[in-house]
């Protein structure tokens, strides 16, 4: 039986920790190669953990395991831990924001927790959404960002549903929209909530929600989430846009370097090729740099393509994207030098996901695109449909795809959650 749950009636706002005080003691990240446990994967860089091939053909009727009936509309990429789906959403018919629970095997929707109730934020670019978060989940707890009443509020769920905690980041000043993704790392949720009216990079307990630190940031408009990577020999939480490129201690909050560099509005999250990390941005100037992470700031190379909502992905010593207006390219991460670059057609806003050698790109009209990762040039093996819209990000994991698309029909919009299999 489907378990609706409703949000207290009291938002718990909780207080930072106290000078010297230590967060409360939370059990060890309990996660699996096989899982999906938050944005971009287990590795937070956009490729199945576990190497299994993924299927590369599919249709509405063949390789479809599962598919289920989302209801409202989100961007976030489905979150799969365990035998348990979790994904964000916003249904402006009752006004309320929503996570939802589904079994893993079945796509039968096992909870439903509204996290906030309206009035919904109505500013916004038209191609956002009121749930572009994608959960992130540490065996025992799910944490999930919203924006609601002009604020930005980070919530913990238990498995079961209930709300645990509920923490205020910050105000929030609508530009295009709010889309940053929680990382978990040690006992802590790292959140940011860049805004034109002053933004914070922040870490909370997993266990209470208490305000571990926290760094201001520029009063100016961006949309990427904070990443932890071991990069140069050490674990660095980096922040990318409002015309920075920043690097914290993830459990101290200490800010390990910070250069000019960036563009201010950014989208994409960063990655790493374990020496350099890797930025791109789109306004108000285009921008892809490699910047080394020892802390000398330096920038190694860069170039002017519009690589601005989807997030790249590097794959031995090869950097791969595609540029918003459906151009396929492959770096060198060292030189920066173009090793192919071929069209493919399309608008993208998801990112892109690497399972086994195949790389998957969808474009806003939900076709996929499959090529292998090769520095040799354009592999393509195949492209297929499902839906015409997409805008969330897949998760592969356990061989399986889980795909967030809609359709239209007769005017009307509906969402779906494809699990496609071998």
């Amino acid at each position: 039986m489907l378990r609706v749950l409703l949000l207290p009636t009291l938002l718990i706002v909780s207080q930072p920790l106290a000078a010297g005080e230590r967060p409360a003691k939370v059990a060890p990240i309990t996660v699996a190669s096989g899982d999906w446990p938050w944005w971009r994967g287990t590795g937070r860089d956009g490729i199945a953990a576990d190497g299994k091939p993924a299927p590369t053909r599919w249709s509405e009727t063949d390789s479809v395991a599962w598919k289920a009936a989302i209801p409202g509309r989100g961007h976030g990429s489905p979150t799969v831990v365990g035998s348990r789906i979790f994904l964000a959403t916003a249904d402006r018919g009752t006004q309320t924001q929503v996570v939802l629970c589904l079994d893993r095997k079945t796509g039968k929707t096992l909870w439903k927790t509204v996290v906030h109730r309206g009035p919904l934020e109505t500013r916004g670019n038209k191609k956002s959404s009121l749930a572009s978060c994608s959960p992130a989940c540490d065996g025992q707890k799910v944490y999930v960002n919203f924006l609601s009443k002009g604020a930005v509020i980070t919530s913990a769920l238990d498995l079961d549903g209930r709300i645990s905690w509920q923490t205020r980041i910050t105000r929030y000043q609508t530009h295009q929209g709010f889309s940053s993704s929680p990382c978990l790392f040690g006992p802590l949720v790292l959140v940011s909530a860049d805004n034109r009216a002053g933004g914070a990079v922040a870490a909370l307990s997993r266990a209470t929600g208490r305000i571990v630190w926290t760094q201001s940031r520029p009063s100016k408009a961006n949309y990427t989430s904070p990443i932890v990577f071991k990069v140069s020999g050490r674990d660095q939480a980096v922040m990318v846009g409002t015309n920075l490129v920043s690097s914290f201690d993830p459990l101290s909050g200490k800010k390990l370097w910070e250069i000019e560099g960036a563009t201010t509005e950014c989208v994409t999250s960063v990655v790493t090729d374990g020496t350099r990390v890797i930025t791109s941005g789109g306004y108000p100037r285009n921008h892809v740099s490699a910047i080394l992470a020892d802390g000398s700031g330096r920038t190694v190379w860069a170039n002017k393509q519009r690589v601005y909502v989807p997030s790249m992905l590097v794959r031995q010593g090869t950097l791969y994207a595609v540029l918003d207006a459906g151009i396929a390219t492959a770096w060198d991460t060292a030189t920066g030098k173009t090793l192919w670059k071929k069209r493919l057609g399309g608008v993208f806003t998801s990112s892109l996901v690497l399972a086994a050698d195949n790389i998957y790109a969808t474009d806003e009209t939900g076709k996929t695109t499959v090529f292998k990762a090769d520095r040799g040039g354009l592999k393509i093996v195949a492209q297929n449909q499902l839906g015409n819209e997409s805008m969330a990000s897949m998760a592969i994991c356990g061989g399986r795809i889980y795909h967030r698309v809609a359709t239209r029909t007769d005017g009307k919009r509906q969402e779906w959650l494809f699990c496609l299999a071998p």
